[in-house]
């Protein structure tokens, strides 16, 4: 069955002849979901990625987001930032529902939230993007079987759909200027035009 994809949908594929699997890679604000024998892999500072899976097909999928800096003092779920938020889980678990997935046996790992933007005015968005995800899944009924987070490491994820297998490396900040800058640059976009358009529930 083709599925529509929307901009966010990640489009780098390539084959990694370590793992010898068909890959792709998820930048900051996209998003994969996949029925395929695929690898999923991403490399996370202060962002998060959730790996959300089916247990008994196998089908599954990957997201990676950043919240954008509350403007306002309002705690409610319905602010801003949590409205970003549950749009970049919306477009994942709606999409792996449409690949044939069910909402009942889904289960996640959350994995990134480090403390590597060294600037101040952000220096708890790591903090916010695992409280909010962590909070969202528990309400939404998926159980969290999986985490590595916050502490002040990049992450580089490589997550296996079919299996639920996720390898994951810490990465020594002080080698890494891109990830922290592709991060900085994702969070001034998000921060001038949060993506909060409609989704289809199912």
């Amino acid at each position: 069955m083709e599925i529509e994809v929307d901009k966010h949908f990640a489009l780098s594929h390539y084959y990694d002849r370590y793992f010898e699997v068909p890959a792709i890679k998820v930048l900051p604000g996209e998003y994969y979901a996949t029925d395929m024998g695929e690898m999923l892999v991403t490399v996370l500072g202060s962002c998060v990625a959730v790996c959300l899976r089916d247990s008994y097909s196998g089908i599954g999928g990957l997201n990676h987001f950043l919240l954008p800096h509350d403007r306002s003092s309002d705690a409610s779920p319905l602010n801003e930032s949590a409205r970003y938020g549950v749009y970049a889980m919306e477009l994942l678990v709606n999409h792996l529902l449409k690949l044939g997935a069910q909402r009942r046996r889904l289960e996640a790992k959350v994995f990134g939230g480090g403390k590597v933007i060294k600037d101040f005015t952000f220096a708890n968005v790591g903090e916010r993007n695992v409280e909010f995800v962590l909070e969202h899944l528990s309400n939404e009924g998926i159980p969290v079987v999986a985490k590595d987070v916050l502490d002040i490491y990049p992450r580089k994820v490589h997550f296996f759909p079919v299996t639920g297998k996720v390898m994951l490396k810490k990465i020594n900040t002080l080698h890494n200027r891109t990830i922290i800058e592709r991060e900085n640059k994702y969070l001034k976009q998000v921060e001038q035009k949060p993506e909060v358009g409609e989704v289809d529930l199912f």
